[in-house]
């Protein structure tokens, strides 16, 4: 389906490569002719410009896209607008450092619901899926629904870790955390009890990860993750998990994370597929994938 979010996401995919390419002005120009119906990633979208015109050394620019979006309500993170190299010519003016202080005083937190799908026959797990950054549970819905075919029910699990209206995140894990076991809380009761399996793109993968390894906020039976943003490895793991595998392609940027990584994640018992020519996306064959890992698990 054709949603102003699908619209917005293939806008901002396109200006990514385009600035990897240094064709930043080609960006600006996409991003002028937007549709009117993506005013609620109004913050999202003045940083991404101001990033661009920061490039091009066009501060005084980049910081009045940011006053505009901050008069109609937009804020970010503090430490996206003072740790972004595109915004560090910004840094001295008074414009953006007041900027800053009124996005200190309005930046929340959001507690959602998670979402849940059952599969078509009774459920034979609960695959829990944890979404990327600068994505919602919706986007982790769409990504693992193939796991409904192989019996499993879906759960989407939002970050209520905001980094501006819109941009939801997972960068600190005791929250990350929290926001897992509050998901699992609120499970229905025919999905009590099956076997959990941790999933998760990206910094979900990342949490996904975490939280098998640990068996907290509560113990899963299996883990898959695509392309998790790894940071720091707890250091020792929790009883042996099925299916244990991370997929990542070959031309993700992450995958030298990950390479430095192996030598402790298969000490774990995690097993690492490298997918050729995939970057840092979804695959198109991920149901075919899961298929082949989830059938392991006993129901």
């Amino acid at each position: 389906m054709d949603t102003a979010e699908s619209r917005y996401d293939r806008l901002t995919d396109r200006v990514a490569a385009l600035y990897d390419e240094g064709l930043q002005r080609v960006a600006l120009d996409l991003m002028d002719a937007a549709e009117p119906d993506l005013q609620p990633w109004v913050a999202e979208l003045a940083h991404l410009r101001a990033c661009l015109l920061g490039s091009l050394g066009e501060s005084t620019e980049a910081v009045a896209a940011l006053q505009q979006a901050s008069d109609a309500g937009g804020w970010w993170d503090e430490g996206i607008l003072t740790e972004d190299d595109d915004l560090a010519a910004l840094q001295p003016l008074p414009a953006f450092q007041n900027l800053v202080a009124i996005s200190r005083s309005r930046r929340i937190t959001s507690q959602d619901e998670p979402l849940i799908q059952l599969p078509t026959t009774p459920p034979c797990g609960v695959v829990v899926a944890l979404h990327g950054a600068g994505q919602r549970a919706s986007h982790a819905m769409r990504d693992w629904a193939g796991v409904l075919d192989l019996g499993y029910a879906l759960v989407g699990v939002e970050s209520s870790q905001l980094m501006s209206p819109m941009y939801r995140t997972w960068p600190e894990p005791e929250l990350a955390s929290k926001d897992v076991a509050r998901a699992l809380d609120q499970f229905p009761q025919e999905l009590r009890g099956l076997p959990l399996i941790a999933a998760g793109f990206s910094a979900g993968g990342r949490v996904a990860l975490d939280w098998a390894l640990t068996g907290q906020p509560e113990r899963a039976a299996g883990v898959v993750v695509l392309a998790p943003a790894l940071r720091e490895l707890p250091a020792e793991a929790q009883a042996p998990l099925s299916p244990a595998t991370i997929l990542i392609g070959t031309e993700d940027d992450l995958l030298e994370v990950v390479d430095e990584a192996a030598a402790q994640l298969t000490a774990f018992g995690l097993t690492i597929h490298k997918l050729p020519a995939l970057g840092h996306e979804i695959p198109a064959d991920l149901t075919d994938q899961l298929r082949a890992l989830l059938p392991g698990i006993d129901a």
